[in-house]
């Protein structure tokens, strides 16, 4: 199973507080491990250009200065940018899926700031991440639900409306969801 590309819908009997009503974009899965960007969870107060501005970078295109998001646990000051695919940087870029790339160099974040960059980003400080078999796990255990990703469900739904917005999008109404498993 490669759910590279797919999106994580958090059940409500989550155990981890940190992803509660999290929907996650997942930017690589295999058989080694996980690894993905939660996109609705802005973090507080905390905007694009204020990482700029840390990295000394003149943010000169308002239109990127947007939301700074939480994207996980694991390693939380490294930045990452999920984009549209159009963007390519020198250095080096993830082609997920047809609708989507990540970026995790300085120069994404430099040619935002001169209009450069990608149409549509998410920027996010850490990651997600599973080892080997964990992810698998969860999701045996009800801990996920998965979706197809799309621009629309990343980009430009406020985060508020993604995580009822994605069970929607495979027939989930959140208002009848139970935080207990059930096994047959």
């Amino acid at each position: 199973m490669d759910l590279t590309g797919c999106m994580l819908i958090a059940m409500p009997g989550m155990g981890d507080p940190r992803f509660m009503h999290s929907v996650v974009f997942l930017c690589a899965h295999s058989e080694d491990g996980a690894m993905g960007l939660i996109v609705n969870k802005a973090i507080d107060k905390m905007r694009v250009s204020d990482l700029l501005n840390q990295l000394s970078i003149s943010l000169q295109r308002p239109e990127y200065d947007g939301n700074l998001y939480f994207g996980g646990p694991v390693e939380g000051g490294r930045g990452f940018v999920l984009h549209s695919p159009e963007y390519r940087s020198d250095l080096s870029t993830l082609r997920v899926s047809d609708g989507f790339a990540m970026t995790a160099t300085l120069d994404v974040l430099e040619g935002m700031a001169q209009g450069k960059g990608p149409e549509r980003t998410l920027v996010a400080l850490g990651y997600s991440g599973w080892g080997p078999g964990q992810l698998e796990s969860e999701i045996a255990a009800n801990g996920w639900l998965i979706c197809d990703a799309t621009q629309e469900l990343v980009f430009d739904l406020p985060n508020a409306e993604k995580w009822p917005e994605a069970l929607k999008s495979i027939g989930v109404d959140a208002l009848s969801l139970s935080s207990t498993a059930g096994h047959a």
